[in-house]
């Protein structure tokens, strides 16, 4: 075989430059085959040989050959070593001019030989790029799209391949596909050739590697690509293809327009399906599809339109669905489900139906069964969906008589940055307004201390600013010496003068109200930690700096009056 091969090249070589077309005929072939039996080794020997360069000749559209050559172009390109040899042979810009050829096999193995130089391959992509590559095949499919005999479905798959070994993971070549249009035409190839999988599964990778840029999602949404895609996915009985599906839904269920129409393509009564299906499974695979099904419903949620078409003034069957994923013993799913309810409760009107109808309980028992080592994710969860069902006014004191502080701070002693910050926002919104939730609060040593350690959180700005704002806030909805006191005992009031000095303006003019209020109801017990703290020096540098805020200097001129007036 090894003989056989060197006295084929050597023939080749003579056969290529006399084209003797018999003789030549048959080299090719015995070189087809030898990369069959040997790829890799066949591979060697023809890069050894020098033969690539004569390729170029024996592409020419009058070439009698052209079709093997590409053939055998193609399975050489499949070796990574042979790829950067066959740019430096000239061979791309003969090939990119084979694509304007009207026979349907040269067609077929132009495209695989150009696929497979491109494959993972900077100098075989920016070769094809150069010869204008993609835009013949991107015209080529746009013409064949609705033709469904199998001979054209292959061409259609591997010119599909190619455009993707040609952008794949390469934001500017993924661009230019976009702006070639090539995205309506996948779409419509995906809807007339459902039936071939190996195309369909061509389409379907293309677009996950395009759904990436954001710049694609206009032209998704511009295109019926949502029902596609659950069309298919109502069809797809197997593991691997669903997920291949997913892998496509998530990145454009990103896009605000394209939620909705996923939503009224039905996407999401197939993911409720799923859920049920799969809840208890132990099987690997259902266990993924679970957290796929539930994340990917959580995310069409995020939409305001979808959301609330889904949320159907509270009657709507998926709202109702979601609600029973709370009290689940999988924690998926509850997970899902409180973040779903954090999802729906983004308005006052669905807040106040919800809070109405019962839905603070099924918040607080979960909690309750995640107190001792718990999921930190699904209390994480249930803490969001509670501090924005607190948003409203009129749900205020709904939550604190239904218990929802007393719920909330056996979450105090968690050492998790994430449960930490949705804690603070929720005692934050529950007392904003409520005199006597403020004052039982701040009063609660336990809580006051906490937070103090909490404000000097610096790895963690989230918390260390949410913990500032709720110290400031017990002392403004309560007005209550005894916070005060509290408060100062618990060496709150540096951290209440340090906020003064935030770059957020919100921030600064909580902290200086709250001091405006020490001075005027408890000066004398605040008094040393506020001259510690270097208040009068941080007050004249606010209203020195004329980047300061009008309300800033407001407040610091109150301030100031406060001090005065406290003053015996």
């Amino acid at each position: 075989m090894a003989d056989n091969l060197s006295d084929t090249l050597k023939k080749l070589k003579i056969t290529a430059v006399d084209k003797t077309e018999d003789s030549l005929e048959g080299c090719l072939d015995c070189l087809l085959q030898a990369l069959a039996q040997n790829n890799t080794e066949t591979s060697e020997k023809i890069q050894a040989s020098g033969i690539l360069q004569l390729f170029a000749s024996l592409l020419t559209p009058q070439s009698s050959c052209k079709a093997k050559v590409a053939n055998i172009i193609a399975e050489v390109a499949k070796n990574e070593f042979m790829r950067i040899p066959c740019v430096d042979a000239g061979l791309i810009s003969p090939l990119v001019q084979l694509l304007n050829s009207k026979d349907q096999e040269v067609l077929l193995q132009t495209g695989r030989a150009l696929g497979n130089i491109c494959y993972d391959s900077h100098e075989g992509r920016s070769a094809v790029d150069q010869a204008g590559g993609a835009q013949i095949v991107i015209d080529h499919l746009r013409s064949l799209c609705s033709i469904t005999d199998p001979a054209n479905e292959k061409l259609l798959t591997v010119f599909c391949g190619m455009l993707m070994n040609y952008s794949n993971e390469n934001d500017s070549l993924q661009a230019q596909l976009i702006n070639m249009g090539v995205i309506p035409t996948l779409v419509k190839l995906l809807g007339i050739h459902c039936q071939n999988a190996a195309l369909t599964e061509m389409c379907l990778v293309a677009f996950g590697n395009l759904a990436e840029l954001e710049s694609s999602k206009e032209q998704f949404a511009s295109t019926n690509i949502a029902e596609e895609l659950v069309k298919l996915f109502k069809k797809q009985i197997e593991h691997d293809k669903r997920e291949m599906i997913f892998e496509v839904l998530a990145p454009l269920a990103e896009n605000d327009a394209i939620k909705l129409q996923l939503v009224e393509a039905g996407l999401v009564e197939c993911l409720l399906e799923i859920v049920q299906q799969k809840v208890d499974s132990d099987k690997e695979d259902d266990i993924t599809e679970l957290k796929t099904g539930s994340d990917l419903m959580v995310l069409l949620l995020l939409g305001d339109e979808s959301m609330q078409k889904l949320f159907e003034g509270g009657k709507g069957s998926v709202f109702q669905r979601v609600l029973s994923w709370i009290p689940s013993n999988n924690h998926q799913l509850q997970l899902a489900g409180a973040l779903a309810i954090a999802n729906f409760a983004r308005n006052d009107g669905n807040c106040i139906h919800m809070v109405d109808n019962g839905i603070v309980e099924k918040l607080m028992d979960l909690l309750d069964r995640h107190v001792e080592d718990g999921n930190v994710t699904v209390q994480h969860a249930a803490l969001s969906a509670l501090r924005n069902l607190a948003i409203p006014v009129i749900n205020k004191a709904k939550m604190l008589s239904a218990g929802v502080t007393e719920a909330v701070l056996k979450f105090l002693k968690s050492e998790m940055p994430p449960v930490q910050f949705k804690l603070l926002g929720t005692l934050r919104m529950l007392i904003d307004a409520q005199a006597e939730a403020a004052e039982q609060l701040g009063k609660n040593v336990k809580l006051v201390e906490r937070l103090v350690e909490w404000c000097e959180a610096k790895d963690h700005a989230g918390v260390m600013g949410e913990s500032n704002r709720l110290l400031s806030a017990l002392i403004r909805h309560s007005k209550s010496k005894d916070v005060i006191k509290t408060i100062v005992q618990s060496g709150g009031i540096k951290h209440l003068v340090t906020m003064a000095t935030s770059e957020h303006v919100i921030m600064q003019n909580e902290a200086l109200v709250a001091l405006a209020l020490i001075a005027a109801l408890e000066l004398g017990t605040a008094e040393k930690d506020l001259e510690s703290a270097k208040l009068v020096q941080i007050l004249h540098r606010l209203l020195a700096d004329e980047r300061s805020a009008p309300e800033i200097k407001y407040n610091s001129m109150v301030l100031i009056c406060a001090l005065m007036g406290s003053v015996k």
